[in-house]
Formats: C-alpha cells, sequence, structure tokens
C-alpha cells in the first residue's frame, strides 16, 4: 500500500431542503389552514480517526466530498428527511488545516474521534410556521440554506513516543525489527525505508505483567539539508513533531565525510532549523551495530568524545545479539512515563528515580 500524508480536498455538505407551501384539503373543511412540513437538514461531512488506517491514499482517490441534502417538505405537515451524513475515516494523527488561510481546523488523536468539517444546512421551514391572525393562509416558506463547502489540506503525522533517528544504514530498522513485531524492510544500502514505519514494544511484560508499552516510529534516513527540503527532508521531519522521546541511532560509516559525533551534530541543527521545540524533547544517544569489531574497539574513544564535548553518555547497542538492548528500553519506558502529562502528578509513594542498572546506557535527556 503507498503511504500518502498529505492530501488536498474539497468538501461539499448537503443543502437545507425547502420548507412546503400546502393547505389542509379535508371533506367538510372549505378553508383549511396552512399544513406545509419543513425542509430536512442536509447532511455533514466528518472525518473519524481509525486506527487501523496508515495512509490518506484512499482521499487521493476521491478529492470531492459531498453529504446528500435534505429532502423538501410536504403537505399535510410532512417534515423532509435531512440528507445523511459522510464520514470519511482518517487514520489517527492526521491533521485538518484551512487551506484558504492554513488555520488548524482540527486534529485527530483518538480512535473514532469525529471531526465535522462541513456542517449541513438548515432546513427551510413550511408556510405552517409564518400563520398569524391577520393572515391564516400564508403562501410563504423559508428556503434551505446551502451547507458549508471548505478546501482542506490534511497532513499526517504519526503518533509515537519514541522517534528513532539517524543518518541511512546506521541500523535503525533492524533496531525496530528486533524490539517489536514490526517487519521493516532491511538491507545493506541507504534508503531501505522510505516510509516510517511503527513499532510496538512491550517492557517487563506491557501493562498486564506490570510493565509498559510504547511505540517507536522508525523515520526514514535523514541527511544533511533535511530542513531545507532535501532528499524528503520536510516530508519526514514532521512525524518527529509528535513524538515525546528521540533516540538517535549513529555507527562508524563506510564514508570518509562522516563519522559519529558530526552525524549526531548535524541531525541536532536539522532538527533545531525545522522546529526549535524538537531540540528540547528528551533524548538517548547510543552507538548501534555493536555486534561489529570495528564498532566495539571504537565504543570507549567515542564515549570519551561524547562526554566531553556534548556531556551525553554514549551507549553501545546490537540489535543482532540483543547487547544493550534491555537496558535502553527500560531508559526509554522511564523517560517516555515522565513526558506523559498525565504522569506528572505521581502517586503517593512512587519514586521515578531512575535505576542504577540503567547507568551503562545512553541517558541524554536535555
Amino acid at each position: 500500500m503507498r503511504f500518502i500524508d498529505e492530501v488536498r480536498v474539497r468538501v461539499t455538505a448537503g443543502d437545507g431542503g425547502h420548507g412546503a407551501i400546502a393547505f389542509r384539503r379535508e371533506k367538510y373543511v372549505p378553508f383549511g389552514g396552512p399544513a406545509g412540513g419543513d425542509g430536512g437538514r442536509g447532511g455533514s461531512v466528518i472525518f473519524e480517526g481509525d486506527e487501523g488506517m496508515s495512509t490518506l491514499l484512499d482521499l487521493t482517490y476521491s478529492r470531492l466530498v459531498k453529504a446528500d441534502k435534505g429532502n423538501n417538505g410536504a403537505g399535510k405537515d410532512m417534515n423532509g428527511r435531512g440528507g445523511s451524513d459522510k464520514i470519511i475515516r482518517v487514520p489517527v494523527g492526521t491533521q485538518v488545516f484551512n487551506e484558504k488561510n492554513n488555520e488548524l481546523f482540527g486534529d485527530i488523536t483518538e480512535h473514532k474521534q469525529h471531526l465535522v468539517v462541513a456542517h449541513g444546512g438548515n432546513g427551510g421551514l413550511g408556510n405552517i410556521h409564518f400563520a398569524t391572525s391577520v393572515d391564516r393562509a400564508p403562501r410563504k416558506a423559508s428556503p434551505g440554506t446551502p451547507g458549508e463547502v471548505r478546501e482542506l489540506r490534511l497532513e499526517l503525522k504519526v503518533l509515537a513516543d519514541v522517534g528513532l533517528l539517524g543518518f541511512p544504514n546506521t541500523g535503525k530498522s533492524t533496531f525496530v525489527s528486533a524490539v517489536s513485531a514490526a517487519r521493516p524492510k532491511i538491507a545493506d544500502y541507504p534508503f531501505t525505508t522510505l516510509i516510517p514505519k511503527l513499532g510496538m514494544v512491550s517492557v517487563g511484560g506491557g501493562h498486564a505483567g506490570g510493565g509498559a508499552n510504547f511505540v517507536v516510529a522508525d523515520i526514514p534516513g535523514l541527511i544533511r539539508g533535511a530542513s531545507d527540503g532535501a532528499g524528503l527532508g520536510h516530508r519526514f521531519l514532521k512525524h518527529v513533531e509528535r513524538s515525546r522521546v528521540l533516540l538517535h541511532l549513529v555507527t562508524l560509516a563506510h564514508e570518509e565525510d562522516r563519522e559519529p559525533l558530526g552525524d549526531y551534530r548535524a541531525l541536532r541543527e536539522e532538527l533545531e532549523r525545522f522546529d526549535p521545540a524538537l531540540a528540547e524533547r528528551p533524548e538517548l544517544v547510543v552507538l548501534s551495530q555493536g555486534d561489529r569489531t570495528d564498532v566495539r574497539e571504537a565504543h570507549a574513544s567515542l564515549a570519551a568524545d561524547f562526554q566531553e564535548e556534548e556531556g551525553i553518555t554514549l551507549g553501545m547497542i546490537s540489535a543482532v545479539t540483543g547487547e544493550g538492548i534491555p537496558e535502553l528500553l527500560e531508559a526509554l519506558a522511564r523517560i517516555v512515563h515522565e513526558a506523559d502529562p498525565q504522569n506528572e502528578e505521581e502517586e503517593p509513594g512512587e519514586s521515578t528515580a531512575p535505576d542504577e542498572s540503567l547507568e551503562d546506557s545512553a541517558t541524554d535527556t536535555r
């Protein structure tokens, strides 16, 4: 399935039905009063969050979305039937913008959440509402009002607790595959991952076992200049915005102009240029591919450089052998818990002090 994270669409709500002009026509009632019914309300256009969807692909085939009109009123005080609402399912994490002024119209962050993007028109009033003591047989009714019409832009930003960052070929997809049930494409060449992938990670048995669950997003490999739109920079950087914690993966590269500390600084610069608030998120930095001999031998000196120049404790992991993975996941779970606004007030007796066993993992939370 193609991953589409931005689409433009025109939505048109249904017009309200017209009120009717009618009179009673009954035997032995020579001067029947007004009996015109009201018009039905037009249907609205509604976006509904669906956690089972991961792309806006469906809307690329239906750029025009229309709800049903309301039926007109009829005689014998019969009101017209209201038009059916048009409900469009969209992925959770979809933001809706008004295309004309670029204002955020709404943000769909929960499953089954409804967002009315165009209200249907009101039905007109039948002539029964216009009867007075002076005019007992009014030949007057009101028309229905038109439904709202909007030009919208939908942007999908993945919802994840942990945003996984790193240059191409730093082992991000391998990491996600090792710690979750997600199976992203893995290969030894740049830009293997071309769309964000989500993986659910369970630590300590998950909720049932008293542990924790969190979602990791494998953000496609970024390059220098991503904040200016180089490569697919803007398209992917926006998916980091909702992450509570950033996990940077660095490793020894085969390119002459690449080294771990420089890669980390380059990514930090791209994040700050794209959105300064991202630079303030809690973050962990680890050296990946620790099963490689050259990586293991370089870890000590690299860790000293990161500590001296950036004040960061550089951990080391191997998604292949599992080395360092349990400690890293525990650290991530703790930081995700602390970054959740709902957990700001701890229950009496609870402690959020880090476990001493995590001291060897990457724990920079600037």
